[in-house]
């Protein structure tokens, strides 16, 4: 499933191209996509395909295709401090980037059927925190993964305000998915070929929109333990942030208005983002044209109308654009201003370790 925008070349440029064909429509939703590289929760050997609009799978550990993550992220209108479940959470890709959304008061669970997937996903979330400059970027509502049949979930759980299922609902679980959400929420799920968002407006009272078509596979059915007994999923509790965590929440924002501050002194806009690098394309190029009439198949060689008809000039440019353009040449690393800043304080190396969430560079 997917295809429906072209391959980018990096992770800004598959968004570029998300946001061009129209999946991604909000600024929040594209931050998040572009704080998060999708290379990052593929296998090393497979990552020459993150870029692709395309579904992935490999074993158990499987990623939806682009397109679809972002319809996902439009429908489910997250916003700061909300609870968000995740059916099937796989690597914790989508999961990741709802936390940057949903700040440090959300609540973010995910349940996968698969063990081996949900350590896989707990070590690309640990990867996340410790390398990426984009989680000092955010307030991160840290994701939580729990192993079981997403059907089998404990009677006694908590309702959600999000959810979302990422795998195809058969018509007969449609009640039990409605079930897990409280009164205003959306929940967005595959069901009978179509991805659905369904919003809560009483407690019998419900609104139900089709997105677009999409081929799911369906959720496995619960099987029978050998006492005959089901295994209920119990979900991470709902618990209050410690004093600690409050602290250092507040500690990091205060930090990170300063920083902003700063840069407003300094340069009268804030903090301008760093220029992604783009490879260098040439502009006049030929192009292949293969013309199909009836049966018969011509071939044939054109200019684009806006190339110069003078091959001399083509390369004159080509020329210019070498010397100015240095094919070797590659960005200055972002600075992480905020981790700077932490460092830099007169505190007790553990205290700053701890508001850098022990990350190690």
């Amino acid at each position: 499933m997917g295809g429906a925008v072209s391959a980018g070349e990096d992770n800004d440029e598959l968004i570029d191209h998300l946001k061009a064909a129209q999946y991604i429509r909000s600024e929040l939703v594209e931050r998040a996509f572009r704080a998060v590289d999708r290379a990052d929760y593929y296998l090393e050997e497979f990552k020459e395909n993150a870029y692709k609009d395309l579904a992935w799978k490999h074993g158990n550990i499987h990623l939806s295709a682009p397109c679809i993550y972002s319809e996902v992220m439009e429908a489910l209108d997250l916003q700061p401090g909300l609870s968000f479940l995740n059916l099937g959470s796989g690597t914790g890709y989508l999961s990741s980037m709802v936390g940057l959304i949903l700040g440090p008061f959300g609540v973010n669970h995910g349940v996968e059927l698969h063990s081996d997937v949900t350590e896989y996903a707990k070590q690309k979330l640990d990867f996340f925190i410790r390398t990426s400059d984009s989680f000092d970027k955010f307030d991160f509502c840290e994701p939580s993964f729990v192993t079981g049949n997403c059907l089998e979930i404990s009677p006694g759980c908590s309702q959600y305000d999000r959810v979302y299922c990422g795998a195809g609902v058969q018509k007969q679980h449609e009640g039990y998915m409605k079930s897990l959400l409280k009164v205003g929420g959306v929940l967005v799920m595959p069901l009978e070929e179509k991805l659905t968002k369904i919003t809560r407006t009483g407690p019998s009272a419900w609104e139900t929109k089709k997105i677009l078509a999409v081929s799911f596979a369906p959720l496995i059915q619960p099987c029978q333990s050998e006492s005959g007994e089901s295994r209920l999923v119990q979900l991470p509790p709902l618990a209050v942030r410690s004093l600690q965590d409050l602290a250092r929440i507040a500690i990091r924002g205060t930090i990170k208005k300063v920083i902003h501050q700063e840069a407003v002194n300094k340069n009268g806009n804030g903090l301008k983002n760093t220029p992604r690098f783009k490879r260098r394309r040439v502009r006049r190029r030929r192009m292949e044209t293969i013309v199909f009439l009836d049966k018969e198949v011509f071939a044939s060689q054109i200019s684009n109308s806006s190339d110069d008809t003078s091959c001399r000039d083509l390369e004159d440019e080509r020329q210019e654009e070498e010397v100015t353009t240095p094919p070797d040449t590659k960005p200055e690393p972002p600075v992480n201003f905020l981790r700077e800043k932490v460092l830099s304080l007169p505190l007790p190396d553990p205290l700053k370790y701890y508001l850098l969430y022990y990350r190690e560079k």
